[in-house]
């Protein structure tokens, strides 16, 4: 019997050690909101390789147009900002595993990712372009100028700009480089003749780099719109930041952000 109740003692003194732990920690059904302002910081997803809206200097430091969004959702949430390492071929499957809370990093809303995340509101318009030595220029006047033999495109994996050549290069020679942000170098010197890129990227390097054009910027293969992602059970999370990006575009916030890195206010 004493035996028993020692038993008994230990199992209860176990549970009720369990039950002290778990009040320090949020509960699984928890909203998210309430999560990040328990936590005091909102995680945020970057890859750091798409200049200048999310760049990642060799220091750690990050800058750019949606780095400027995160810190002012965090800012509205009373919260800091953490940036947690992606990359575009992880993108999707980080988001879905929760790796983060919100990823802000150049990311262009379309129906693919809507059917398994969630995407904010747009906050900056954008559409497909290229990048091409300057020599180049009047020889890429559409995509079938493009679409030939001998002509060398250069993409980064996992995203949009990928889906996009596949989908409309047939005959090109598309050559797959990680990371993005060195893609505008390896046009300049030769290795590849055309980058697939946004209307939101191409200026930047044009303006860095007196050997590159974007000849087509101004007629752009598509017309889209950045957002944010989030995982499908952040539905509160999408809500206040639908609510932050309508403010910012009602107050002339996102007008200033946006004007602050060159690029074009549309809203």
């Amino acid at each position: 019997m004493k035996k028993y109740f020692k038993t008994l003692f230990l199992g209860l003194s176990f549970l009720f050690l369990l039950a002290g732990c778990a009040s320090n920690q949020p509960a699984l059904n928890q909203p998210t909101l309430d999560q990040i302002k328990s936590r005091g910081t909102i995680l945020v997803g970057a890859t750091g390789d798409y200049k200048p809206l999310s760049v990642r200097e060799q220091n750690g430091t990050l800058w750019g147009f949606d780095i400027d969004i995160a810190k002012a959702i965090a800012e509205r949430l009373g919260v800091e900002p953490e940036f947690v390492a992606t990359s575009w071929p992880s993108l999707s499957d980080d988001t879905m595993a929760e790796r983060f809370d919100i990823a802000t990093t150049g990311i262009t809303i379309n129906e693919t990712r809507k059917k398994t995340m969630l995407m904010s509101d747009g906050y900056l318009a954008s559409g497909k372009t290229i990048l091409c030595r300057k020599g180049d220029a009047a020889k890429f006047t559409s995509l079938e100028s493009i679409d030939k033999k001998g002509v060398r495109v250069m993409i980064n994996p996992g995203g949009t700009n990928e889906k996009f050549a596949r989908a409309n290069f047939k005959n090109a020679k598309i050559i797959v480089h990680k990371k993005n942000a060195e893609i505008p170098a390896q046009i300049a010197k030769g290795a590849a003749d055309v980058m697939i890129t946004e209307t939101t990227e191409a200026p930047y390097y044009v303006a860095n780099n007196p050997k590159l054009a974007a000849p087509l910027l101004e007629s752009p293969f598509t017309r889209d719109e950045i957002g944010a992602l989030m995982s499908q059970n952040k539905g509160d999370l999408q809500s206040f930041v639908n609510k932050v990006i309508a403010e910012m575009k009602a107050n002339g916030e996102l007008k200033k952000i946006t004007e602050k890195y060159g690029l074009v206010y549309s809203y």
